[in-house]
């Protein structure tokens, strides 16, 4: 089976999956990355390689490799979409009825308010709306996306949950819970992620504030830089923070895994605007007390509250601190919520799973359709029934429209 990615770039997150697939289709020949932008200096900056890996074909260098990608898009046997602005890439397969996934996270970060302009209403409806009877789906990356495609009725009955799926590391009898500290010792937290203003790194300070006042041991690291952190460190100093909170500026994907093995707490402070947050997943394949924003698109997905994590409402600064003062106070919550957060990546959400997962879902997509070639201009006959997914939880498992204060509520839920 050939199977085609295409999205602006690839990344890290995003290399475990294609090589997984990789190794179901049998050959890096049965699979390709698309890349349809060059990577941004600011991600390299924060120690994202741009080195491509043999798998990535980039359509944007001239005419003829946007030509090459193009004809490696329509011979696919399936073909995921991600994120991408170069519709002439998009739209000849789904124009042609040919099997599609779209990979998306939420499409209103900031307000759903913007999902009522009348020309993006008539855009979307273009490139999602009128393909509701074609062989197109919908991978749900994050817990907010149906929601927010529901508005213009896309994709119905043809959503699945889906995220994203760094590194997986497998660990022995050595695994990151015996890195942890010890009776006696402070407490270690960690926030990873750029300083920029929807990212909120000045909640994590608030919680080493809280910290300190309560009297709690704890030592927090900030991986990062971007334009707050001279604003960051002036609160820090200001808040008399410096001897329990080091900067230690950016670093590469595979050190920040380092220091969440060692990290007993791993802090998640954004808004709505993380569409997904895959610092999530490595921070509970490191076996960290993972606390973290239920709008977050990964939280609803991973996390359930109170058991491998705790979720919190982004405004709730109360509550953010509660949470962190409760699992440094309590070895043995923050140990059991590791434990199960290990489990949760290493079982269900994680590359492997995921790309095995998806390959059913393809064969019993398949199975439901006359496996016409539209490609060839002879359109395929729609099956007009539901697309039953065999999993109940995970990635590939059936995804519903719901209004996101319903999920919101769902995730706060304590487990």
């Amino acid at each position: 089976m050939k199977v085609v990615f295409v999205s602006n770039y690839i990344n890290h997150h995003q290399i475990p999956f294609c090589e997984a697939m990789i190794s179901l289709v049998g050959s890096e020949g049965e699979f390709a990355f698309i890349q349809t932008e060059k990577v941004e200096e600011e991600r390299t900056a924060m120690g994202w390689s741009d080195d491509m890996p043999s798998f990535v074909h980039c359509s944007y260098e001239d005419e003829a490799s946007h030509d090459k990608c193009l004809e490696m898009i329509m011979d696919a046997d399936v073909a995921l979409i991600g994120w991408t602005t170069d519709l002439s890439l998009v739209m000849p397969r789904l124009k042609a009825g040919a099997l599609t996934f779209r990979i998306s996270e939420r499409l209103y970060k900031k307000s759903t308010l913007l999902a009522y302009n009348p020309r993006g209403l008539i855009a979307k409806y273009k490139e999602h709306t009128a393909f509701r009877k074609a062989p197109v789906y919908l991978l749900c990356a994050g817990a907010y996306v149906a929601s927010d495609y529901g508005i213009f009725h896309a994709y119905t009955d043809k959503m699945f949950k889906w995220g994203y799926f760094p590194e997986l590391k497998k660990y022995g009898n050595d695994t990151p819970l015996d890195l942890k500290s010890r009776p006696g010792e402070n407490i270690r937290i960690l926030w990873a992620g750029r300083f920029i203003d929807w990212k909120h790194a000045e909640n994590a300070l608030k919680v080493a504030a809280g910290l300190s006042e309560s009297g709690i041991p704890y030592h927090m690291d900030l991986i990062g830089t971007g334009e707050m952190e001279d604003e960051l460190r002036q609160i820090a100093t200001g808040k008399r923070l410096m001897d329990n909170v080091t900067f230690t500026g950016p670093m590469p994907p595979e050190k920040v895994r380092g220091y969440m093995e060692r990290a007993d707490i791993f802090l998640s402070t954004s808004d709505r605007q993380e569409g997904w947050g895959a610092v999530i997943n490595e921070a509970m394949n490191s076996g960290c007390c993972v606390i973290a924003p239920c709008e977050a698109g990964a939280v609803p997905y991973l996390i359930e509250n109170g058991n491998n994590g705790y979720a919190y409402m982004s405004d709730d600064d109360e509550e953010l601190v509660s949470c962190c003062i409760q699992a440094a106070r309590y070895p043995e919550i923050r140990k059991s919520c590791g434990e199960k957060a290990l489990e949760t990546v290493s079982y269900e959400w994680n590359a492997e799973e995921a790309a095995k997962r998806l390959l059913e879902l393809t064969q019993i997509i398949m199975d439901k359709w006359d496996i016409t070639d539209g490609r060839k201009g002879i359109p395929g006959k729609m099956y007009s029934g539901l697309i039953e997914s065999p999993w109940e939880t995970g990635p590939c498992s059936s995804e519903t429209v719901r209004d996101e204060s319903v999920v919101m509520e769902k995730a706060l839920q304590f487990k």
